[in-house]
């Protein structure tokens, strides 16, 4: 069944046929209206938004587009078809028929895996809550609410596997995901990139860019699970997941067209002193959301990660396509730690590394993007490169949390980068500078000075578009 039922709750897994489950989403449903309203975008949720909402899982026509006020956004669960006859295609049991309910013994790191995922949607909906006051144009302002709303239904998404297959636990788990909050020192979300502000739109740029792309690679590791109904969702929530990334890369590379516009037009090449955002500023925060983000892979040596990949839970990025060999078993990767003072190498064995080569397959992503930057560096004529850093800077989980790099990789003493960090992360200077540009501009067909307009409106509409319809 891969049309979208027309219930209270639109969905693809027949929920009206279990009718516990859906009292159980039902008696939920009000409690994430709530959690919406008072933590989602503040000041617009009487705006008609120009919003896409899934209407079935086929490839090519899932989405329907049309005006819609946020809180009446038709959120849903939708899972991609189920392929008959499908087995596990690594780890441990490697040719055995997948599962369709949750083995006893994979219960606490199923739930554990689905709460992580399931906590960073609501965390990024709070993180970027008060941005669309201080949008630069509609259509930006209307990408903002489109990420916003299918980061609402990616929590749906893992709630249904939470109540679905994990009973009282799953229930406790679900209202949990509505009472953390990002940032906040008593309750905060699980993960750290969660926590941090996303205080203006350059910041929301690199989030979109980074740690959504990691989204997409910790999505795609689960659509390969062995328990089968995680892995449909994932596949689904990858389609969602690209425009996020897209929002991102070209929100970055629109700063970096119009700031090389300002260079051109200054006689000091001084975008910050034309009104815009400088290529060093930019650097800084590639710096920040760069790394934030590779700290959501985790530990370079994992028994976690390899208890997943041995299990069939967690596979790596294209797993059934990408490799030839699938049990992992007999071979080692190379990973760096800091022994006396100094980096080396050592091999370990290739489960334990499951998070590093995840975490390359992010790097390279990442790398693909500043590239398609730099090009426009290059083709304004300026010299500017913008580069990612070391994978050991700026790190607060695995090998090099407890040391300082340079953006190089360079051990350095606390004292040096307690000295020199400024001159890599945003500064306070630089937060005061990149908010002082977030003036609001919510007419049709307008933009504001620091960034470029898009090549092409979304779903084929023009920039002038009314994206957004502010009431009054």
């Amino acid at each position: 069944m891969s049309q979208i039922s027309d219930e209270r709750i639109p969905n693809n897994v027949d929920l009206s046929g279990d009718k516990r489950l859906q009292r159980a989403l039902e008696q939920w449903q009000p409690h994430f209206l709530d959690w919406w309203k008072q933590m989602g975008p503040e000041g617009f949720q009487g705006d008609d938004v120009y919003l896409r909402t899934a209407v079935s899982v086929e490839p090519g026509g899932w989405a329907h587009f049309d005006h819609v006020k946020m809180p009446d956004y038709r959120w849903g669960i939708f899972l991609e078809p189920k392929q008959e006859g499908r087995l596990h295609h690594f780890g441990d049991s490697i040719g055995q028929p997948v599962w369709d309910e949750v083995p006893g013994e994979l219960r606490n790191m199923l739930r554990r895996l689905i709460v992580t995922q399931g906590d960073t949607e609501p965390a990024s909906v709070e993180q970027q809550r008060h941005l669309g006051s201080t949008a630069p144009s509609l259509y930006d302002l209307r990408n903002l609410f489109q990420v916003n709303v299918e980061e609402g239904r990616h929590l749906w998404a893992m709630v249904y596997l939470l109540q679905r297959y994990f009973g009282r636990d799953g229930r406790e788990e679900a209202e949990e995901l509505l009472k953390r909050r990002s940032g906040d020192s008593d309750r905060p979300r699980i993960l750290g990139a969660f926590n941090e502000p996303t205080s203006h739109w350059l910041s929301f740029f690199m989030f979109t860019m980074f740690t959504d792309r990691d989204g997409k690679y910790q999505l795609s590791a689960l659509a390969e699970s062995a328990f089968d109904p995680l892995a449909r969702t994932c596949r689904f929530m990858l389609t969602e997941e690209a425009h996020h990334m897209f929002v991102g890369e070209t929100g970055v590379g629109r700063i970096v067209e119009r700031t090389c516009e300002l260079m051109k037009q200054d006689p000091n090449e001084d975008a910050r002193a034309a009104g815009g955002i400088d290529l060093p500023t930019m650097q800084k925060y590639i710096n920040l959301w760069y790394t934030l983000s590779l700290d959501l892979f985790g530990g370079e040596i994992s028994s976690n990660a390899a208890d997943a990949f041995a299990a069939g839970v967690k596979g790596r990025y294209k797993e059934a396509t990408r490799y030839q060999e699938h049990t992992g078993l007999g071979a080692t990767r190379a990973v760096e730690e800091v022994q006396g003072g100094k980096v080396v190498s050592s091999d370990v064995p290739l489960r334990n590394a499951m998070n590093e080569i995840l975490r390359d397959d992010f790097v390279e992503d990442c790398q693909r993007g500043v590239d398609r930057w730099n090009k426009t560096i290059r083709e304004a004529g300026l010299s500017f490169e913008l580069k990612l850093p070391s994978r050991r800077f700026h790190r607060q989980i695995g090998a090099f949390a407890a040391v300082k790099t340079d953006p190089s990789g360079t051990l350095l003493s606390e004292d040096e980068w307690n000295r020199r960090s400024g001159d890599w992360l945003p500064s306070e200077a630089d937060e005061v500078h990149v908010k002082s540009l977030m003036q609001p501009v919510h007419e049709p067909g307008k933009i504001a000075h620091w960034i470029a307009p898009p090549r092409r409106g979304i779903n084929g509409q023009p920039f002038a578009f009314e994206y957004v319809r502010r009431p009054g």
